[in-house]
């Protein structure tokens, strides 16, 4: 086990930010997983990290070695491409040998790479595919043997990029549960890149957020999805993704113009009325009742459900709360939710979310408390944005 430190990590491509001086503290087992869109610089943060691009600056260290201008062989990590790179004239049991064959991890004997290979093989549920060449095999199947040949060997950190995307939903939600079991049981560094916010939350023991080659925020998977750094960040997680409204300042409240929305404004924070607010709600966070249940602890709002859209267990709601204002919402479904029913909305003032103004189209900071009648956030949420205002 080892300790992955990146310092100030810089590449450019010409005039192309790849990534922009970003700063990741992975400790001894740790499975941290980076998620974003594409573009955001996530696989050329995996590919420093080996030694695949060489950065303009900044600093790798493994296992408190400075590895920021060793080779890429010696570095002794282990990494999993999207494009699977297999050898083609090899079986898949060949392929998966060929690690355990190579001088920089030390020869292993037959029974030893039978043994590995056997793990493995059953773990990803393709210990019947040995015999087989990669054009034999579907895209899910080969990326199952490409992410086999990096598990196969022991190393000090395992990098993954995007190793599931090409498998269907079920065996995704299959592998996720796998690749968080293996995780465990091998107690190796790894660090994951994904887009999909669902493997991010249920694979990650930490989240570091990527947007345009920066680090938005790293944190607990609890603490990104309660308590999101900018308004980017709470849209990355969830889908349908969080309703954002703009919201002015009215004495100690904010409220949505043309709606009955309105949010009392936390003691601890200070709000510019030139500037107003945001208001974030999430979609599975709303409750729809035929009437105002007086509950204190929750702020409610009417409105008039326009779209059912029914998907499975849950149903997805498009409210109508005036104004020219839309609410998505999810629920259960049960007798309100009918396209036309007026209904009222409710949702915990716990589960509120807080946003600096801001001009349409851009992202916002949160402000003040993590959550609208709660504590602050963990100690280890870091936003580009607090970085740059040199805090």
């Amino acid at each position: 086990m080892v300790a992955l430190t990146v310092k100030a990590l810089t590449k450019h491509y010409g005039k192309t930010v790849g990534i922009d001086g970003i700063d990741l503290d992975v400790a001894d087992g740790e499975f941290l997983v980076i998620l974003g869109p594409s573009g955001a610089g996530k696989t050329t943060t995996l590919k420093s990290i080996a030694g695949l691009v060489e950065v303009d600056d900044g600093t790798v260290d493994i296992g408190g070695v400075d590895m920021t201008l060793v080779e890429p062989y010696h570095r002794n990590v282990a990494m999993a491409f999207e494009s699977y790179a297999l050898y083609p004239q090899k079986t898949v049991s060949e392929n998966l040998a060929s690690p355990l064959k190579s001088g920089r991890t030390g020869k292993y004997s037959e029974d030893e790479q039978k043994r590995r290979i056997d793990a493995v093989t059953k773990t990803l549920g393709i210990n019947h595919l040995l015999e087989r060449f990669p054009r034999e095999l579907s895209n899910g199947q080969r990326q199952r043997v490409a992410l086999g040949r990096v598990l196969v060997r022991p190393a000090d950190v395992y990098l993954l990029d995007e190793p599931l995307s090409h498998l269907d939903a079920k065996l995704r939600a299959a592998m996720r549960a796998e690749l968080r079991q293996l995780g465990q049981m091998s107690n190796t560094t790894t660090v994951y890149v994904t887009h999909d916010y669902q493997e991010a939350l249920a694979l990650g023991d930490r989240i570091a957020i990527l947007r345009e080659g920066r680090l938005v925020q790293i944190d607990t998977p609890a603490n990104i999805w309660h308590a999101p750094a900018d308004t980017f960040v709470a849209r990355s997680l969830g889908q349908p993704e969080i309703n954002v409204f703009d919201a002015a300042v009215d004495g100690a409240v904010l409220r949505v113009l043309g709606t009955e929305l309105e949010v009392a404004i936390p003691a601890d924070i200070s709000i510019s009325s030139s500037v107003g607010a945001r208001i974030g709600i999430r979609p599975c966070d709303i409750e729809i009742r035929a009437d105002y249940s007086g509950n204190s602890a929750a702020v409610a709002v009417r409105g008039r459900i326009q779209l059912v859209e029914r998907l499975g267990r849950n149903v997805e709601l498009s409210i109508d709360l005036g104004g020219g204002v839309t609410m998505i919402g999810l629920s259960s479904g049960g007798s309100l939710a009918v396209e036309g029913a007026e209904i009222v909305v409710e949702v915990a003032r716990q589960n509120i979310h807080l946003f600096e103004g801001a001009p349409e189209g851009t992202d916002s900071r949160r402000l003040g408390s993590a959550i609208v009648g709660a504590g602050r956030a963990g100690e280890s949420v870091t936003t580009y944005a607090a970085q740059e205002d040199g805090r």
